[in-house]
Protein backbone atom coordinates (compact mmCIF):
# COMPACT_ATOMS: atom_id res chain seq x y z
CA UNK A 1 0.00 0.00 0.00
CA UNK A 2 1.35 3.42 -0.95
CA UNK A 3 2.18 5.82 1.85
CA UNK A 4 0.18 9.07 2.27
CA UNK A 5 1.50 12.16 0.51
CA UNK A 6 2.42 15.41 2.20
CA UNK A 7 0.13 18.43 1.99
CA UNK A 8 2.04 19.98 -0.95
CA UNK A 9 3.50 16.70 -2.24
CA UNK A 10 6.78 18.57 -2.33
CA UNK A 11 10.20 18.47 -0.66
CA UNK A 12 9.14 21.66 1.14
CA UNK A 13 6.64 19.61 3.15
CA UNK A 14 9.68 19.01 5.36
CA UNK A 15 9.50 21.98 7.70
CA UNK A 16 11.98 24.83 7.01
CA UNK A 17 13.22 23.36 3.71
CA UNK A 18 13.26 25.95 0.93
CA UNK A 19 13.68 25.75 -2.86
CA UNK A 20 14.59 28.51 -5.32
CA UNK A 21 14.92 28.49 -9.12
CA UNK A 22 16.47 30.74 -11.75
CA UNK A 23 15.44 29.86 -15.31
CA UNK A 24 17.38 31.01 -18.37
CA UNK A 25 15.68 30.48 -21.74
CA UNK A 26 16.46 32.57 -24.82
CA UNK A 27 16.81 31.84 -28.56
CA UNK A 28 19.92 33.78 -29.60
CA UNK A 29 20.00 32.87 -33.30
CA UNK A 30 19.30 29.94 -35.65
CA UNK A 31 21.96 27.86 -33.93
CA UNK A 32 22.33 28.89 -30.30
CA UNK A 33 19.75 28.75 -27.53
CA UNK A 34 20.27 29.36 -23.83
CA UNK A 35 18.14 26.72 -22.11
CA UNK A 36 19.45 26.16 -18.61
CA UNK A 37 19.30 27.43 -15.03
CA UNK A 38 20.04 26.99 -11.34
CA UNK A 39 18.11 25.41 -8.47
CA UNK A 40 18.94 25.93 -4.78
CA UNK A 41 17.77 23.72 -1.90
CA UNK A 42 18.18 25.13 1.61
CA UNK A 43 17.73 22.71 4.56
CA UNK A 44 16.64 25.54 6.87
CA UNK A 45 16.31 29.32 7.08
CA UNK A 46 19.24 30.04 9.38
CA UNK A 47 22.94 30.27 8.55
CA UNK A 48 23.85 26.82 7.19
CA UNK A 49 27.54 27.08 8.00
CA UNK A 50 26.94 27.96 11.62
CA UNK A 51 24.13 25.42 12.00
CA UNK A 52 24.90 22.39 9.87
CA UNK A 53 22.58 19.44 9.26
CA UNK A 54 23.34 15.73 9.26
CA UNK A 55 23.77 14.38 5.71
CA UNK A 56 24.81 11.37 3.65
CA UNK A 57 25.10 10.51 -0.02
CA UNK A 58 25.25 7.61 -2.43
CA UNK A 59 26.90 7.58 -5.85
CA UNK A 60 25.05 5.00 -7.93
CA UNK A 61 27.16 5.74 -11.02
CA UNK A 62 29.97 8.24 -10.84
CA UNK A 63 29.87 9.81 -14.30
CA UNK A 64 29.34 13.24 -12.77
CA UNK A 65 31.08 16.40 -11.62
CA UNK A 66 29.39 17.04 -8.29
CA UNK A 67 31.41 18.93 -5.67
CA UNK A 68 31.47 18.48 -1.90
CA UNK A 69 30.53 14.81 -1.56
CA UNK A 70 33.83 13.57 -0.14
CA UNK A 71 33.58 15.86 2.89
CA UNK A 72 29.97 14.80 3.47
CA UNK A 73 31.25 11.21 3.43
CA UNK A 74 34.02 12.09 5.87
CA UNK A 75 32.21 14.32 8.37
CA UNK A 76 28.53 13.54 7.79
CA UNK A 77 27.28 17.13 7.73
CA UNK A 78 25.99 19.61 5.16
CA UNK A 79 27.00 23.25 5.67
CA UNK A 80 25.83 24.98 2.49
CA UNK A 81 22.82 25.08 0.18
CA UNK A 82 22.60 22.19 -2.27
CA UNK A 83 22.97 23.82 -5.68
CA UNK A 84 21.95 22.18 -8.97
CA UNK A 85 22.83 23.28 -12.52
CA UNK A 86 24.36 22.09 -15.81
CA UNK A 87 27.71 20.34 -16.12
CA UNK A 88 29.79 23.25 -17.40
CA UNK A 89 28.31 25.70 -14.89
CA UNK A 90 29.43 23.94 -11.70
CA UNK A 91 32.32 26.39 -11.32
CA UNK A 92 30.17 29.51 -11.77
CA UNK A 93 27.50 28.25 -9.37
CA UNK A 94 30.14 27.28 -6.82
CA UNK A 95 31.65 30.78 -7.08
CA UNK A 96 28.29 32.47 -6.64
CA UNK A 97 27.34 30.29 -3.68
CA UNK A 98 30.72 30.94 -2.10
CA UNK A 99 30.24 34.70 -2.48
CA UNK A 100 26.81 34.43 -0.87
CA UNK A 101 28.07 32.38 2.08
CA UNK A 102 31.12 34.63 2.61
CA UNK A 103 28.85 37.66 2.69
CA UNK A 104 26.59 35.93 5.23
CA UNK A 105 29.37 34.47 7.37
CA UNK A 106 32.35 36.73 8.08
CA UNK A 107 34.33 34.09 9.99
CA UNK A 108 34.74 31.70 7.01
CA UNK A 109 38.39 31.65 5.97
CA UNK A 110 39.33 34.05 8.77
CA UNK A 111 38.74 32.93 12.36
CA UNK A 112 37.59 29.47 11.26
CA UNK A 113 38.13 27.11 8.32
CA UNK A 114 36.82 27.17 4.78
CA UNK A 115 33.42 25.92 3.60
CA UNK A 116 32.35 22.74 1.82
CA UNK A 117 30.07 23.78 -1.07
CA UNK A 118 27.81 21.18 -2.68
CA UNK A 119 26.98 21.63 -6.38
CA UNK A 120 25.33 18.87 -8.42
CA UNK A 121 24.94 18.78 -12.19
CA UNK A 122 23.41 17.14 -15.23
CA UNK A 123 24.38 17.69 -18.87
CA UNK A 124 21.72 19.77 -20.63
CA UNK A 125 23.79 20.14 -23.80
CA UNK A 126 21.19 18.48 -26.04
CA UNK A 127 18.95 21.58 -25.83
CA UNK A 128 21.26 24.15 -24.24
CA UNK A 129 24.22 25.79 -25.98
CA UNK A 130 26.27 24.69 -23.01
CA UNK A 131 29.60 26.02 -24.33
CA UNK A 132 28.29 29.57 -23.93
CA UNK A 133 28.34 29.11 -20.15
CA UNK A 134 25.29 31.33 -19.72
CA UNK A 135 24.98 30.62 -16.00
CA UNK A 136 26.88 33.22 -14.00
CA UNK A 137 27.71 33.43 -10.27
CA UNK A 138 24.95 35.98 -9.75
CA UNK A 139 22.37 33.43 -10.90
CA UNK A 140 23.40 31.13 -8.05
CA UNK A 141 23.00 33.98 -5.57
CA UNK A 142 19.59 34.80 -7.06
CA UNK A 143 18.44 31.18 -6.73
CA UNK A 144 19.39 31.13 -3.04
CA UNK A 145 17.72 34.47 -2.39
CA UNK A 146 14.54 33.32 -4.17
CA UNK A 147 14.29 30.15 -2.07
CA UNK A 148 10.92 29.69 -0.39
CA UNK A 149 8.96 27.05 1.50
CA UNK A 150 6.10 27.32 -1.00
CA UNK A 151 5.40 24.47 -3.42
CA UNK A 152 8.30 24.22 -5.85
CA UNK A 153 7.78 24.80 -9.55
CA UNK A 154 8.39 21.65 -11.63
CA UNK A 155 9.30 20.65 -15.16
CA UNK A 156 11.40 22.94 -17.36
CA UNK A 157 12.48 25.35 -14.61
CA UNK A 158 15.74 26.13 -12.83
CA UNK A 159 18.35 23.41 -13.25
CA UNK A 160 15.76 21.36 -15.14
CA UNK A 161 15.19 23.88 -17.93
CA UNK A 162 17.22 22.04 -20.58
CA UNK A 163 17.05 18.46 -19.33
CA UNK A 164 15.66 15.37 -21.10
CA UNK A 165 14.23 12.23 -19.55
CA UNK A 166 13.49 8.94 -21.31
CA UNK A 167 13.58 10.74 -24.66
CA UNK A 168 11.08 13.40 -23.59
CA UNK A 169 11.30 16.76 -21.85
CA UNK A 170 12.45 16.20 -18.29
CA UNK A 171 13.56 18.54 -15.51
CA UNK A 172 12.57 19.30 -11.94
CA UNK A 173 10.19 16.98 -10.08
CA UNK A 174 9.31 16.71 -6.41
CA UNK A 175 7.21 14.57 -4.08
CA UNK A 176 6.74 13.75 -0.39
CA UNK A 177 5.39 11.06 1.93
CA UNK A 178 4.23 10.89 5.54
CA UNK A 179 5.70 8.07 7.64
CA UNK A 180 3.56 7.35 10.67
CA UNK A 181 4.34 5.56 13.91
CA UNK A 182 2.39 5.15 17.12
CA UNK A 183 4.53 7.87 18.70
CA UNK A 184 5.23 10.44 15.97
CA UNK A 185 4.76 11.20 12.29
CA UNK A 186 7.66 12.12 10.05
CA UNK A 187 7.94 13.59 6.56
CA UNK A 188 10.27 12.55 3.73
CA UNK A 189 10.53 14.65 0.58
CA UNK A 190 12.48 14.42 -2.66
CA UNK A 191 13.50 16.73 -5.49
CA UNK A 192 15.08 15.42 -8.67
CA UNK A 193 16.69 16.81 -11.80
CA UNK A 194 15.78 14.13 -14.36
CA UNK A 195 18.06 13.82 -17.37
CA UNK A 196 18.43 10.12 -18.16
CA UNK A 197 17.28 7.26 -20.33
CA UNK A 198 15.89 6.53 -23.78
CA UNK A 199 12.35 6.08 -25.04
CA UNK A 200 12.70 2.33 -25.37
CA UNK A 201 13.46 2.15 -21.63
CA UNK A 202 10.30 3.97 -20.53
CA UNK A 203 7.67 2.02 -18.60
CA UNK A 204 4.82 3.98 -20.18
CA UNK A 205 3.30 3.79 -23.66
CA UNK A 206 5.58 5.67 -26.05
CA UNK A 207 6.50 5.99 -29.70
CA UNK A 208 9.80 4.12 -29.65
CA UNK A 209 10.22 4.48 -33.43
CA UNK A 210 11.61 7.99 -33.07
CA UNK A 211 15.32 7.78 -32.30
CA UNK A 212 16.88 10.78 -30.63
CA UNK A 213 20.63 11.18 -30.33
CA UNK A 214 20.48 12.07 -26.65
CA UNK A 215 23.38 11.27 -24.29
CA UNK A 216 23.17 8.69 -21.51
CA UNK A 217 22.34 11.57 -19.19
CA UNK A 218 22.22 11.83 -15.42
CA UNK A 219 19.97 12.38 -12.43
CA UNK A 220 20.42 14.30 -9.20
CA UNK A 221 18.20 13.03 -6.38
CA UNK A 222 17.86 15.05 -3.17
CA UNK A 223 16.12 13.64 -0.08
CA UNK A 224 15.04 15.69 2.93
CA UNK A 225 13.46 14.47 6.16
CA UNK A 226 12.63 15.73 9.63
CA UNK A 227 13.33 12.30 11.13
CA UNK A 228 16.39 11.98 13.41
CA UNK A 229 18.92 9.95 11.43
CA UNK A 230 22.69 9.60 11.57
CA UNK A 231 24.81 10.24 8.47
CA UNK A 232 25.21 6.47 8.11
CA UNK A 233 21.44 6.00 8.10
CA UNK A 234 20.99 8.82 5.60
CA UNK A 235 23.44 7.07 3.31
CA UNK A 236 21.24 3.98 3.62
CA UNK A 237 18.24 6.07 2.55
CA UNK A 238 20.20 7.56 -0.35
CA UNK A 239 21.06 4.07 -1.61
CA UNK A 240 17.33 3.26 -1.89
CA UNK A 241 16.93 6.02 -4.48
CA UNK A 242 18.08 3.38 -6.97
CA UNK A 243 14.80 1.51 -6.39
CA UNK A 244 12.61 4.44 -7.39
CA UNK A 245 14.90 5.26 -10.31
CA UNK A 246 14.75 1.69 -11.59
CA UNK A 247 10.95 1.66 -11.42
CA UNK A 248 10.84 4.29 -14.18
CA UNK A 249 13.00 2.24 -16.57
CA UNK A 250 16.54 3.47 -15.91
CA UNK A 251 19.34 0.91 -16.06
CA UNK A 252 21.91 3.47 -14.82
CA UNK A 253 23.85 3.64 -18.07
CA UNK A 254 27.62 3.87 -18.42
CA UNK A 255 27.66 7.61 -19.12
CA UNK A 256 25.04 8.52 -16.54
CA UNK A 257 25.82 10.34 -13.31
CA UNK A 258 23.27 9.02 -10.81
CA UNK A 259 23.82 10.70 -7.46
CA UNK A 260 21.70 10.92 -4.30
CA UNK A 261 22.13 13.29 -1.36
CA UNK A 262 20.05 12.93 1.82
CA UNK A 263 19.83 15.27 4.80
CA UNK A 264 17.88 15.49 8.05
CA UNK A 265 16.65 18.72 9.63
CA UNK A 266 16.12 17.09 13.03
CA UNK A 267 19.51 18.05 14.44
CA UNK A 268 21.46 21.28 13.99
CA UNK A 269 25.21 20.86 14.49
CA UNK A 270 26.73 24.07 15.83
CA UNK A 271 29.98 25.05 14.10
CA UNK A 272 31.33 26.62 17.30
CA UNK A 273 30.90 24.83 20.62
CA UNK A 274 32.86 24.48 23.86
CA UNK A 275 31.33 21.06 24.48
CA UNK A 276 33.58 18.03 24.08
CA UNK A 277 30.65 15.78 23.10
CA UNK A 278 27.44 15.97 21.08
CA UNK A 279 24.27 14.18 22.11
CA UNK A 280 22.29 13.04 19.08
CA UNK A 281 18.96 11.18 18.92
CA UNK A 282 18.45 8.70 16.08
CA UNK A 283 15.85 6.16 15.04
CA UNK A 284 16.85 2.57 15.73
CA UNK A 285 17.82 0.64 12.60
CA UNK A 286 15.70 -2.34 13.64
CA UNK A 287 12.57 -0.33 14.47
CA UNK A 288 9.76 -1.23 12.02
CA UNK A 289 9.40 2.38 10.85
CA UNK A 290 12.76 2.10 9.06
CA UNK A 291 11.23 -0.10 6.38
CA UNK A 292 8.53 2.51 5.84
CA UNK A 293 11.27 5.05 5.17
CA UNK A 294 12.86 2.74 2.61
CA UNK A 295 9.46 2.35 0.94
CA UNK A 296 8.95 6.12 1.05
CA UNK A 297 12.28 6.75 -0.68
CA UNK A 298 11.33 4.47 -3.57
CA UNK A 299 7.91 6.12 -3.87
CA UNK A 300 9.05 9.76 -3.77
CA UNK A 301 11.86 9.24 -6.28
CA UNK A 302 9.62 7.38 -8.72
CA UNK A 303 6.86 9.96 -8.45
CA UNK A 304 9.24 12.93 -8.60
CA UNK A 305 10.68 11.59 -11.87
CA UNK A 306 7.22 11.16 -13.36
CA UNK A 307 6.18 14.61 -12.15
CA UNK A 308 9.24 16.10 -13.86
CA UNK A 309 7.88 14.62 -17.09
CA UNK A 310 4.23 15.51 -16.46
CA UNK A 311 4.92 19.14 -15.57
CA UNK A 312 7.40 19.85 -18.38
CA UNK A 313 6.23 21.28 -21.69
CA UNK A 314 7.56 20.65 -25.20
CA UNK A 315 10.76 22.69 -25.50
CA UNK A 316 12.85 23.77 -28.50
CA UNK A 317 16.56 24.24 -27.98
CA UNK A 318 19.77 24.77 -29.89
CA UNK A 319 19.84 24.03 -33.60
CA UNK A 320 16.06 23.56 -33.63
CA UNK A 321 16.23 20.41 -31.49
CA UNK A 322 12.95 19.67 -29.79
CA UNK A 323 11.99 17.55 -26.81
CA UNK A 324 8.30 16.72 -26.59
CA UNK A 325 6.13 16.57 -23.50
CA UNK A 326 5.87 12.95 -22.36
CA UNK A 327 2.54 11.20 -23.11
CA UNK A 328 1.72 10.52 -19.45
Amino acid sequence: MALPKGEKNCITDVADVQVGHVTLYEHLNDIDTICTGVTAILPHKENLFRKKVIAGNSVLNGFGKTTGLIQIDELGVLESPIMLTNTLSVGAVMQGTLSYMLNETEEIGDTTGTINLVVGECNDGYLNSIRLQAVKPEHAIEAVEKATSDSSAEGAVGAGTGMQCLGYKGGIGTSSRIIASEKKNYTLGALVVSNFGRREQAFFLTDSKQKLDTPDGSIMMILATDAPFSDRQLKRLAKRCAIGLGRTGSTIDNGSGDIAIAFSTATKVEHQSDQITNTVTMIRDDYPIMNQFFQAVAEVIEEAIYRSLQQAETTTGRGGRKLEKAPI
